[in-house]
């Protein structure tokens, strides 16, 4: 019977990462893993893949409608599906080759099977009609999320598909239904919008990006609009018909009313993700779940079951990969002796479309509702002298500070690679930086990091460029 520090059941980034830094800190280490290869969703069927149509499906409209205008002539470009779903592939064969690397590299032995929690210090894995039971000093459950369903509506995945179905279509649908106007259902729709879908997306609220700042969200609708998106918001999805050759959608308003019947050729479901424990026998063991099916957990980790810690997205907060990182890395650290911590006020989020959107801190409306006296200082990209040169001004950065200290207490932005340029704000706040401290570093010129620095003299009205 094997022997082990810590046993992560689980591969996904906050299982992975947590194995890589408890071999580091000298423990002895296994990984569960369920299926074939590594790196849970995010790597497989989720962050990575969609990058890569992200990506390649930008460079193909961009091919269609922007070269031109900067004097390269080419012929129009031609879609061939199957090469660019090899390409996601390599990308995410790439990418799971790595994390077998990082196992092997740092001696965690990788364990094949479903894991079962069978008390403190004790996990069953099976496999193939085999099962084996694995005595560990620790237990660390990163099992990540699955798919929310929706009643009523029977995923086949393909033609009424989730997030993963979105990414493997074997054609591209001539209408696209997307439920939910989240950050998942936006980006999946973008990439089918660019190849040639009409995108409808039917949002229960009565806004889109829900969470994200209010004006922030209704700006970045307007340029989905202009891009061709059509939104039907305060809305629900009822019902799918799918014996025709067209699937027939039953929508509703969400405050009661006459219903209509939309056609679409595929309808995708994204309307979020719930905490995945099937099958870890918490309730037997003893592990608390909360009334959301989240695994319960102190502030070090740990859950109800002594030597058993949770983390990722089947415990509470933001359902994203980096805080799953970081809380691997926190409670690695813990069970090594050390102060692992993680800031839960400085996890960036992006939506990956074109233009991005990116967000840390807190929203105009959260500091509202807290009654927090605050500033605001808006730059947008039209007088950015990088983005007018390369004719890419949607957008602008919005930098949110206390009205008293100037401390930086959130920060927006909607442009071209803000998903880059948010991570100078998160380093600010993790140090309790200001808007002054932000204002007076130097920014290279010309780039388009120069409208943070903009929105941060904005913030003391004293914007250069505007």
């Amino acid at each position: 019977m094997a022997t082990y520090d810590l046993v992560v059941i689980g591969t996904g980034p906050g299982g992975y990462v947590c194995a890589v830094r408890a071999s580091q800190l000298g423990m002895k280490v296994a990984v569960v893993e369920k299926n074939a290869s590594l790196g849970g969703t995010c790597l497989n069927v989720g962050c990575m893949p969609s990058k890569a149509l992200l990506h390649a499906s930008e460079m193909f409209e961009e091919a269609a409608h922007s070269f031109a205008k900067m004097g390269v002539s080419v012929s129009a470009p031609k879609l061939e599906l199957p090469a660019m779903m090899n390409f996601k592939q390599q990308g995410i064969d790439g990418n799971v080759k790595g994390v077998e690397f990082l196992m092997k590299k740092n001696k965690v032995d990788v364990l094949k099977g479903t894991g079962k929690i069978l008390g403190t210090g004790k996990v069953e894995v099976s496999a193939d009609g085999k099962s084996q039971t694995i005595e560990t000093k620790n237990i660390v459950i990163a099992t990540g999320s699955d798919i929310a369903r929706l009643k009523g509506i029977e995923i086949d995945e393909k033609r009424i598909v989730s997030s993963t179905g979105a990414l493997s279509l074997e054609k591209v649908p001539g209408r696209l239904l997307v439920i939910g106007a989240g950050v998942i259902g936006l980006e999946l729709g973008s990439v089918w919008r660019r190849l040639g879908s009409e995108v409808m997306v039917v949002e229960f609220l009565d806004r889109i990006l829900p969470g994200m700042d209010g004006e922030v969200a209704r700006q970045f609708q307007r340029m989905l609009e202009k891009q061709g998106f059509a939104f039907k918001l305060g809305s629900k999805v009822t019902g799918v018909e799918s014996n025709g050759k067209a699937l027939l959608a039953k929508i509703e308003p969400a405050a009661g009313g006459a219903a209509e019947t939309i056609e679409a050729d595929v309808v995708l479901v994204c309307i979020g993700r719930v905490p995945y424990t099937d099958g870890l026998g918490l309730k037997e063991a003893g592990v608390a779940l909360d009334n959301r099916g989240r695994v319960q957990i102190d502030a070090h980790f740990a859950t109800t079951l002594k030597g058993v810690y949770a983390i990722g997205d089947v415990v509470a907060g933001p359902m994203l990969a980096h805080k799953a990182e970081d809380e691997g890395v926190a409670v690695a650290e813990i069970l090594a002796g050390q102060a692992g911590h993680v800031n839960y006020d400085v996890i960036p989020g992006v939506v990956y479309t074109t233009p991005e959107v990116s967000s840390v801190g807190k929203t105009e409306e959260e500091l509202k509702q807290a009654g927090v006296a605050y500033t605001v200082g808006k730059f947008p990209f039209t007088a950015n002298g990088r983005s007018k040169v390369n004719q890419t001004t949607d957008g602008f950065v919005k930098i949110l500070a206390d009205a008293k200290t100037d401390r930086v207490l959130g920060v927006h932005i909607v442009g071209r690679e803000a998903g880059e340029m948010i991570h100078e704000a998160c380093v600010l706040m993790e140090f309790g930086g200001s808007a002054e401290d932000l204002a007076r570093t130097c920014h290279a010129h010309p780039t388009r990091s120069e409208a943070v620095k903009e929105a941060a003299l904005a913030v003391g009205k004293r914007a250069i460029h505007m």
